[in-house]
């Protein structure tokens, strides 16, 4: 639900003032939409930088963690799934926020941590550079073993506590981490103690090698972008593996890829909708727009030709986002897409749906049926009249199904997901 919306254009959408991305209210009623669709979670991602298009929608502006404690007061139920970069924070400060909202939204908090590619966040917060990948891993798996253990270490609930003579806690309910290591020096224990459900979950896109590595070790939601059924299972079944490999339970990460449904009355409607929401006048505007994004690697192509895949092949030493690049590769070796079909299977890297409310709806079932996914990321074009139209066309559909359910059924993120605590967290009582 960042700004807007997820087209470029939609802060100019007709009927819509264009500064709503300053107005709570508009969150507010973006969150209240949701919520009477069942749906699980709000997502907001991340850039502390303003974006250099001058033309598109004016993104990343609040602060995820601030917006979202304000919306956690007034919108009951639905889950808060934040951004905040292993990069440019520091462990203790953010785990105590983060457990703070967890705190008070009864358990509804994920974190989306990100180690945050763009040089002009680096330059925001005193780096001449962006750090190489490896180092940025590196940072960020410390980073999250701190955190982890940080949300772990005062169990304010442990047997015998409080105690006869008044203590609160003791050294072996709230524990020092004592942490010592290559970015990060920690003594803890947290002053915030664990929340209703143990800490927050871990979401991460895992797109380039280490970013799969280091989802498959921490990651409790995976919304990478996949294009494709085969492309999705390949993937998964990837993650699990190293999951394992990491001493954690595979069936225990649940995969929400991207997706932006473009919906309209009919087809052709909704295709003409998907031209003008990115601000081009045809079919070949839209396929030109795709060719300059991945330049060099489609230049020279026709409309009718089929992508080679190894045009797509991500490039060693990328600084850039790997996962959105690796995700047209695998789409076109998994089948034979031509260009035209290429610019129609993804916007912004995540997968694109266009069409009525029951084409949306069965191709969702579909992935569905397949068992590679266990629900979406939604990125609604234009805010909030875009998630209206999904969450009172396409979601009545799939509740039909019997694929969703049309209410909450547990309290807590980690209850709904049906996820255990983590290895390291003290149950709770």
């Amino acid at each position: 639900m960042n700004s807007t919306g997820y087209s470029a254009k939609s802060w100019r959408a007709e009927g819509r003032s264009w500064d709503r991305f300053l107005d709570y209210g508009h969150y507010l009623e973006a969150a209240e939409i949701a919520h009477s669709g069942a749906l699980d979670a709000l997502f907001i991602s991340d850039h502390p930088a303003l974006q250099r298009d001058t033309t598109s929608r004016p993104i990343h502006s609040f602060d995820p963690l601030v917006l979202f404690s304000a919306l956690a007061a007034n919108v009951p139920d639905i889950g808060f799934l934040l951004t905040a970069s292993t990069g440019y924070n520091s462990p203790y400060n953010l785990a105590r926020r983060l457990a703070t909202l967890d705190h008070i939204s009864g358990g509804r908090v994920v974190w989306n941590a990100v180690t945050s590619f763009n040089p002009d966040v680096a330059a925001n917060f005193g780096r001449d550079s962006l750090p190489d990948r490896d180092e940025r891993y590196r940072r960020a798996n410390e980073f999250i073993t701190v955190v982890k253990r940080l949300w772990s270490s005062w169990d304010a609930r442990a047997e015998g506590f409080p105690r006869a003579d008044g203590a609160l806690w003791d050294d072996d309910s709230a524990r020092r981490i004592a942490h010592a290591g290559e970015f990060f020096h920690v003594q803890g224990p947290l002053n915030v103690p664990l929340g209703p459900q143990g800490y927050p979950l871990i979401a991460q896109a895992g797109g380039s090698e280490q970013g799969i590595d280091f989802a498959g070790r921490h990651a409790d939601l995976i919304y990478a972008p996949l294009l494709s059924i085969g492309a999705a299972r390949d993937y998964t079944s990837d993650v699990r593996e190293r999951a394992l490999a990491h001493g954690r339970d595979p069936q225990s990460i649940r995969f929400v890829p991207g997706l932006v449904p473009v919906v309209a009355e009919t087809k052709a409607e909704a295709r003409s909708l998907h031209e003008r929401l990115n601000g081009h006048d045809g079919e070949e505007s839209l396929i030109g727009a795709l060719v300059r994004r991945l330049s060099p690697a489609l230049d020279g192509l026709a409309a009718h030709d089929v992508v080679d895949p190894e045009r797509l092949a991500p490039v060693p030493g990328q600084r850039g986002p790997v996962g959105f690049t690796r995700a047209f590769y695998d789409v076109a070796r998994s089948e034979r897409i031509t260009l035209r079909d290429l610019a129609r299977r993804s916007e912004g890297g995540h997968r694109l749906v266009i069409g009525t409310p029951d084409d949306v709806a069965a191709d969702l079932l579909e992935w569905w049926d397949s068992g590679v996914v266990d629900g979406f990321t939604l990125q609604l074009p234009v805010l909030p009249d875009d998630l209206r139209l999904f969450v009172d066309e396409v979601v009545p559909r799939l509740v039909r199904s019997g694929a969703r359910l049309d209410h909450y059924p547990r309290r807590t993120l980690r209850e709904r997901f049906d996820l255990p605590l983590a290895e390291n967290t003290p149950q709770l009582t």
